[in-house]
């Protein structure tokens, strides 16, 4: 199932309705930690990988440190946090994706293309509210595509994807990091 929602409490209500405890969670976007630390108060047993590539992310993060927490302090938008975090682990319950809330739908979407056809979650709860906006303004065709997982149909076998080569002319700065 893939959700959608703007409000950040929606999304919050969203990830706990969906999550189970000894899930598997990756959190994109995970910010200073506030939804984590509901995650962790209420799924002890839940495995939990959180990215955000923010200053403020790594110092609050940090305290939040337990053993079924890894925090990464990374770009999602690069192939090789992508990879990092598939070292780690192959497959997830939950995609938790909230990367500035309103702003660029069209990176949002390819971070969930990207995240969600390597790791096949069974639910992913996106906030974000230019997706939100054309969801609820489009009138579809009545043609019947509807994904029941976390990912979409269309890509289930695709495997890894390949980086996707319109983030370096989105965000020059990218191409800079990768070059260090």
């Amino acid at each position: 199932m893939i959700k959608l929602s703007y409000d950040v409490m929606e999304y919050r209500l969203q990830i706990l309705d969906l999550t189970k405890n000894g899930d598997t969670i990756i959190e994109l976007g995970c910010h200073i930690g506030n939804t984590t630390k509901i995650l962790l108060d209420n799924f002890k047993d839940s495995k939990i990988i959180s990215l955000d590539n923010s200053p403020e992310a790594s110092k609050n993060m940090n305290k939040l440190s337990c053993d079924n927490l890894d925090f990464i302090n990374a770009d999602v938008r690069l192939h090789e946090t992508l990879l990092e975090v598939f070292k780690k682990i192959q497959n997830c319950d939950i995609l938790a994706i909230d990367l500035g809330g309103g702003y660029h739908p069209d990176t949002v979407f390819k971070v969930f293309y990207i995240w969600s056809s390597t790791f096949k979650p069974k639910h992913t709860i996106i906030r974000n509210r230019g997706i939100l906006e054309f969801y609820n303004s489009a009138d579809g065709s009545g043609e019947k595509y509807k994904s029941c997982e976390g990912y979409l149909d269309s890509y289930h076998d695709s495997g890894i994807p390949p980086q996707i080569k319109e983030f370096e002319l989105w965000t020059p700065s990218l191409k800079s990091k990768q070059n260090l």
